[in-house]
């Protein structure tokens, strides 16, 4: 078989055990944190997929219904295949003090079409009848919940939980009903609400919850590097980009493999990869693997002869044009008996099913097609691999990328959705890097933390890991702290959220890729995450701004530099029985990638700064796309070079009178730092618009 490269970033992991290791009363290590915040009214799971967070609302649940006095719990599901995962459980039996039990009538999760808008409003009616009920547990839709707030008013919630689960769902747009009502609800303050999501940080755009809202939650992180890192089997996952030009179906038996078992996102019928068809679409990805001899009458999945003669089992979720045999598939799959069977099914094929809340343990390969506009459902598709299994040692995410090409008409599009795939791979490698733990330097060592050989010395480049809880300490000259309580938690608990922001903004990502030469990396690490930062928390006094700049920066770079010295490192396995499907298999961890960074550099903010964040990516795009592509794209983007707007300017101009109090001049025109040269470019932009305003204010 051929093997193709897929660069890819990999995250190896030290396999504690720690997260599938049960205390007294049965619970992992996530839900143990959780149940130890069991007494707050309004509690926020942040928590990747698998981690358990089903079974940690019924731990907390319980505890509010039995000792805390809630009248009742109400479970509210995006849809109703996710209402499986709050399935009664016999927690007594592994050492709670009850089992979870809801009713058959409660679970309104069970009906049949339970998704249909016309359906879930028919169900308030049964909400009602459970409200005016001794009964204690219900499970059912966010729609049914929507249409219930809406016919039965609020008060009727008073005193019983609310449990959000994929909470990622919930906005605090005006559009979105669900984040109003939830407003409504916490403003009345009667209810206890406990939020779960397996993307802890909000969304791509508008946030989940207003600012004052959210101060209310009481929050509980799990990364999901604790959770990879506590993991029993499973070894290290990769990350990465498959550029095609053509038909994606031609692309797709080139990264394929059949030994692994993998689920495949086909694009939407509407997107620019799809091919109209989307019947010819998996008839065609099946091809790639083999020859079609039929259908297994009692799962519904088609049978396909691998060329090396194994029997392979496809099921397919994308065609739902006959709701019995669609039915009888979905039925197979979720078969509790075939759950431990590894051979039951090989390769998945699905459109918008099998992301949120579909587990299968062995999935080795989750194989996306097209950019996904939303991270998080990035992180919910990436959730679907990394699920522990028995002898399951790497998982890994593809993602398909149209490659722009000279005969594309519309080569700027399709740029732009390049520029959003990549945006996500890197915003993935971030959310999978451990968790970061800043002192200034000479500080000390921190209780917890493993220094190595020497341990802690005064003077050196100190890397300190937790093992239990995977934080790294990096001690970092020049480093802000923040001052007040609310930039010290967005500086713990929220960095993810401001480098989103920074990886999505389109005009960062093209500069820092594609116009390197014309860009200094000052103007990406201090005007546009300045920018970012200032904008998204205007209520931060400048120093803590600062702060949460600096620290995010921080975050991005260091994580984008430990890649690189990976792979200047030559930890690349080059010979074909380490390339595993032409994922790059990187044969050291993430933390010795960050002990070599640190170990040519003393690391200081001002360093930092000038660090472009995505030389890293590009020198893996480099690699993979041919240099002929990657030259029309980067005379594509320096095209589109234009003068400093006038946010910029003024952001350059404040920075230029922090330049002038320190150095006592202004920046010089003529200087040979390039980015004292863009600040005095900025003063001058900037005086401009100023007279230009004054201008129009006098006609």
């Amino acid at each position: 078989m051929t093997t193709y490269t897929v660069p890819s970033v990999s995250i190896a992991t030290a396999r504690t055990g720690a997260s599938s290791k049960p205390n007294a009363l049965g619970m992992r290590t996530m839900q143990e944190r959780a149940y130890a915040k069991r007494g707050e009214q309004y509690l926020l799971i942040k928590s990747p997929p698998a981690s358990g967070k089903s079974r940690a609302l019924m731990f907390i649940a319980l505890d509010k219904l039995h000792n805390q006095g809630l009248a009742q719990a109400i479970i509210v599901v995006p849809e109703r295949s996710i209402g499986s995962s709050f399935a009664d459980e016999p927690l007594s039996q592994h050492g709670f003090y009850w089992d979870w039990a809801v009713a058959p009538q409660w679970n309104l999760c069970n009906a049949p079409g339970a998704d249909d808008p016309k359906v879930a409003k028919s169900k308030v009616k049964a909400v009602g009848e459970f409200l005016a009920s001794t009964d204690k547990i219900l499970v059912c839709t966010h729609a049914t919940f929507r249409f219930a707030v809406e016919e039965l008013g609020l008060a009727v919630f008073d005193n019983r939980l609310i449990a959000i689960d994929e909470f990622h769902h919930v906005s605090s747009s005006p559009d979105n009903k669900l984040g109003n009502q939830l407003g409504e609800l916490i403003a009345r303050d009667k209810a206890h609400v406990v939020a779960m999501t397996g993307s802890y940080f909000r969304g791509d755009s508008a946030a989940v919850l207003a600012p004052s809202d959210e101060a209310k939650f009481e929050t509980i992180t799990y990364t999901y590097y604790e959770q990879l890192n506590g993991y029993q089997w499973l070894k290290s996952l990769d990350i990465g980009y498959f550029f095609y030009s053509g038909g994606y179906t031609d692309a797709v038996g080139k990264v394929l493999n059949p030994a692994l078992k993998t689920i495949v996102h086909i694009p939407n019928v509407n997107a620019k990869e799809s091919m109209k068809d989307k019947q010819r679409e998996v008839s065609d990805i099946m091809n790639s693997l083999g020859g079609w001899k039929g259908t297994d009458p009692l799962t519904g999945f088609h049978l396909v002869e691998a060329k090396d003669g194994r029997m392979l089992k496809v099921a397919d979720l994308v065609d739902d044009s006959d709701a019995t045999k669609r039915s009888k598939i979905l039925t197979a799959l979720k078969d509790p008996a075939q759950k431990d069977n590894r051979d039951h099914v090989d390769i998945i094929i699905a459109l918008g099913m099998a992301k949120e809340g579909f587990d299968w343990i062995w999935c080795e390969h989750a194989l996306t097609i097209g950019y996904r506009s939303s991270l998080t459902e990035i992180v919910q598709i990436i959730g679907r691999a990394t699920r522990d299994a028995p002898n399951k040692e790497r998982a890994r995410f593809t993602n398909l990328i149209a490659e722009p090409t000279a005969d594309q008409t519309l080569v700027a599009e399709a740029v732009n959705d390049m520029l959003k795939a990549i945006s996500a791979s890197l915003l993935m490698e971030q959310v999978l890097s451990p968790r970061y733990d800043w002192t200034p330097k000479n500080a000390g060592a921190k209780v917890g933390f493993d220094y190595g050989e020497n341990g802690y010395q005064n003077d050196a480049p100190n890397v300190g890991i937790n093992a239990e809880t995977g934080e790294i300490h990096l001690e970092i000259n020049g480093l802000k702290t923040p001052q007040s309580p609310e930039a010290t938690r967005i500086c713990k608990e929220d960095l993810n959220e401001v480098v989103t922001s920074f990886l999505q903004d389109t005009r960062t990502l093209e500069r820092g890729l594609f116009d390197k030469e014309n860009t200094i990396p000052e103007e990406l690490t201090q005007l546009r995450m300045g920018k970012i930062v200032s904008e998204r928390y205007p209520e931060l006094t400048a120093a803590d701004q600062e702060a949460v700049r600096q620290h995010a920066v921080a975050a991005i770079n260091i994580t984008q530099q430990a890649k690189l010295m990976m792979a200047q490192a030559d930890v690349i396995a080059a010979n074909a029985s380490d390339v595993l499907d032409g994922a790059l298999a990187v044969n050291t961890s993430f933390i010795d990638g960050v002990r070599k960074f640190m170990n040519v550099r003393d690391l200081d903010i001002d360093l930092i700064d000038r660090i472009n964040p995505f030389d890293a990516a590009y020198a893996i795009l480099a690699k993979s796309m041919n240099e002929k592509t990657l030259r029309q794209v980067q005379t594509s983007i320096a095209g589109k070079k234009a003068n400093i707007p006038e946010d910029e300017a003024l952001y350059l101009s404040n920075r230029a009178v922090k330049f002038l109090n320190e150095r006592g001049r202004m920046p010089d025109l003529q200087s040979a730092d390039a980015y004292e040269q863009r600040m005095a470019q900025g003063v001058a932009a900037y005086k401009r618009y100023v007279v230009q305003a004054k201008a129009k204010q006098h006609g």
